[in-house]
């Protein structure tokens, strides 16, 4: 799988900042079409993340085989949405957008098109918020696209060992576009690419990697793969989390049947005192064992940074 380059960012038809949950079509920098819904604050104008306040929004990003529709998906953005308003959207081959899944590495452009989206609605602030695929993804979205203000993002593959396995440089009319995360919030996700550690990620590779797998993955989860095999391999979020300007925190259970803890310790050994870690006790895998009371904490938290 090909990294490409980010070329443009997208344009919305939603010309302003509405109560009404919105749906509409991003296009990426690669020119694949993202669905995309924004769901206003049910707070109404308390605080900084009220709808009609341009404050906060919360980017989610779901795991592999998820969508914008899925249910745990839906609950997690009801909960945020108590605080901020929120963007959810669906990765590449993934629910009603085009293209095919990369598992990780083109769906950066996926995550920075709804950051986009969501300044071009007027809000000075976007949090992301990734699950699983999704967690690696805000990650690897906030080592790329930093704030103006910080620097140029990638602007050149010397200021960055590996750089040319980020995706693409990224220069300063692009950084200063919007596409930047303000905070980031990484839940269930791996540190390392090709772990097959447990008996769910040797059935995620099969999935993968196999044509039999591609079409239980198509029919049976509703999810498009590409064949092709990552070339170059993408920086893993281990190696860019050291990259990570803004606020970052990690959320993992200590039952995660896919990634164990070992995972979330190494993210937050590499990211140092610039990160807080949550092991969460008795906390499986991702929007699907997040609870309503994890998702509050985290809503919170984005406040609080």
């Amino acid at each position: 799988m090909s990294s490409v380059s980010e070329g443009r960012f997208p344009g919305s038809s939603v010309p302003s900042i509405t109560r009404a949950p919105r749906r509409t079509t991003l296009l990426t920098g690669d020119g694949v079409r993202i669905e995309a819904v924004y769901t206003p604050c049910t707070a109404g104008s308390r605080g900084s993340g009220g709808s009609d306040s341009g404050g906060t929004a919360i980017v989610l990003a779901h795991g592999f085989t998820g969508s914008a529709d899925r249910p745990a998906v839906r609950r997690a953005a009801g909960v945020f949405a108590q605080r901020a308003a929120v963007i959810t959207f669906s990765f590449r081959g993934h629910g009603k957008s085009g293209g095919r899944s990369t598992v990780g590495d083109r769906e950066v452009l996926d995550l920075a098109a709804a950051v986009a989206w969501a300044r071009s609605l007027g809000h000075r602030r976007v949090v992301t918020v990734g699950f699983s695929m999704g967690g690696s993804v805000v990650i690897r979205h906030a080592a790329l696209y930093t704030a103006p203000e910080t620097g140029e993002g990638v602007a050149e593959e010397a200021r960055v060992p590996g750089a040319e396995r980020v995706g693409r440089r990224i220069s300063a009319r692009e950084g200063r576009m919007g596409a930047h995360a303000d905070a980031v919030v990484a839940v269930s996700a791996p540190a390392r690419w090709y772990y097959r550690g447990t008996a769910p990620m040797r059935r995620v590779h099969w999935v993968i990697t196999r044509p039999a797998g591609r079409f239980v993955g198509r029919y049976g989860f509703g999810t498009r793969i590409h064949r092709e095999d990552w070339n170059p391999v993408p920086l893993s979020p281990v190696e860019a989390v050291p990259l990570i300007t803004a606020p970052f925190l990690i959320v993992h259970g200590d039952r995660d049947p896919y990634f164990p803890v070992d995972h979330p310790r190494m993210l937050a050994g590499a990211a140092g005192d610039r990160a807080e870690l949550w092991l969460e006790h008795g906390m499986g895998h991702a929007e699907n064992a997040a609870d309503e009371d994890l998702l509050t904490r985290i809503a919170d938290w984005t406040e609080s940074v």
